[in-house]
């Protein structure tokens, strides 16, 4: 541990920090469907993602292998101001596309980021560009499309089993049945999205010397990565929530239910293979495809819009960030004080901007709907149409921070 310096140091809380806003990101992919169906309530889904999440971190390292040694070259020259800069870059996306309630992917922010920072900072040569296209590239277009693909069949298949069944039952045992295929979301989310703060970590420490080329994440490093993702998911990310589970499709038991076996079939293959592939591309094209295999087979297009246009700039945004910071990072102390106080000073912005119109667990069902089997369109909503049609008891409120 003698090699880990002062930088070392910011540069670990620094992906820690990441990975925190992974997990409030990230939330929806598992628990945005079961949350607008009611299958669980708001709180009771964040506390069982953050578990299974911490859980998860701990199954695999493959991912975390691709990112430390494989994205970039760890014998090009990597340092600690690099890693920074990609860290910087990264935080600061997932941040403004979490407070414009976008899906985006946080996988291609963090990848995005160290790709530019790599390349600004040792030149084109620390980046292998073949891993880049066969591990994040091509999962990152096929991996929605298979997830909406078997989401679209799956959900077909059950509204034909339960055509004649009645409507009440077939709904309250499909919310049951998302409780088991949200959870396995999440704990597939912790065996992909853990591990790629656990390869920054590392790929820093062997940049270092504190550990040898090609090591795997040291057990600290995991437990780490696992707490810091967990307590990001408990937060919420209850902006992503309502964007996922109520703004691309009005989703049915049925359709949550096909939407999440479907996401967590991708992305546990997906990890066992390696892929650093993006959760939330997987489970967005899983929600798209089950509300293209429901009766009514609608989509909110704006929105599907809006959510395409970011995944495509997600990376070369994030690498453009991770390499401007990289070129101020590269000048000196200064250039990454100024680094620093950019980060922390556009994420406070960002998180005052946020509190102007906050979403928490008492209102990310837009006007307390949960408990609605069939959820109506969220423009057209009013709070005197919900409380007609919503149960008796309400939808408790949450008492933490709204994120």
């Amino acid at each position: 541990m003698e090699h880990i310096s002062f930088l070392v140091a910011v540069v670990i809380i620094t992906a820690l920090a990441f990975d925190f806003t992974n997990g409030f990101h990230d939330t929806a992919n598992a628990m945005a469907t079961s949350i607008a169906t009611g299958a669980l309530r708001p709180k009771v889904a964040v506390t069982i993602a953050a578990v299974l999440n911490f859980a998860g971190a701990f199954l695999s390292v493959k991912v975390a292998t691709t990112i430390s040694g494989g994205i970039v070259n760890e014998k090009a020259g990597i340092h600690p101001e690099i890693i920074f800069a990609a860290l910087a870059g990264a935080i600061l996306w997932n941040l403004l596309t979490w407070l414009r309630g976008l899906p985006s992917s946080s996988s291609h922010a963090l990848y995005g980021g160290l790709i530019g920072a790599t390349v600004v900072g040792v030149g084109v040569n620390g980046v292998n560009f073949d891993t880049v296209v066969s591990k994040i590239l091509i999962p990152a277009v096929a991996s929605p499309l298979v997830a909406g693909l078997a989401a679209w069949g799956a959900t077909k298949l059950a509204f034909a089993i339960t055509r004649k069944s009645n409507g009440e039952t077939v709904g309250k045992g499909f919310r049951t049945g998302q409780i088991f295929s949200s959870s396995l979301i999440s704990l597939a989310h912790g065996t992909n999205d853990a591990q790629k703060t656990m390869g920054i970590i590392t790929l820093t420490l062997v940049s270092v010397g504190a550990l040898p080329k090609g090591a795997l994440p040291p057990t600290w490093v995991i437990v780490s990565a696992g707490a810091a993702i967990a307590a990001g998911t408990y937060m919420g990310g209850w902006r992503i929530i309502r964007s996922m589970g109520k703004g691309l499709a009005d989703i049915t038991p049925r359709q949550g239910f096909a939407s999440e076996s479907a996401a967590a079939t991708v992305i546990l293959t997906s990890s066992h293979m390696g892929f650093g592939l993006s959760t939330t591309q997987v489970c967005s094209g899983g929600i798209m495809g089950a509300g293209l295999g429901g009766p009514k087979a609608e989509l909110r297009w704006g929105l599907v819009r809006r959510m395409v246009y970011t995944w495509g700039l997600t990376l070369p945004a994030a690498a453009t960030v991770g390499g401007l910071a990289a070129f101020l990072a590269e000048q000196g102390n200064w250039g990454v004080a100024l680094v620093g106080v950019v980060l922390v000073a556009g994420s406070g912005a960002m998180w005052v901007i946020s509190r102007r119109q906050p979403v928490g667990a008492d209102n990310v069902t837009a006007d307390d709907v949960t408990d609605v089997t069939d959820v109506t369109d969220i423009t057209d909503v009013t709070p005197v149409e919900v409380g007609q049609a919503a149960p008796a008891t309400p939808t408790p409120a949450s008492t933490t921070v709204a994120a």
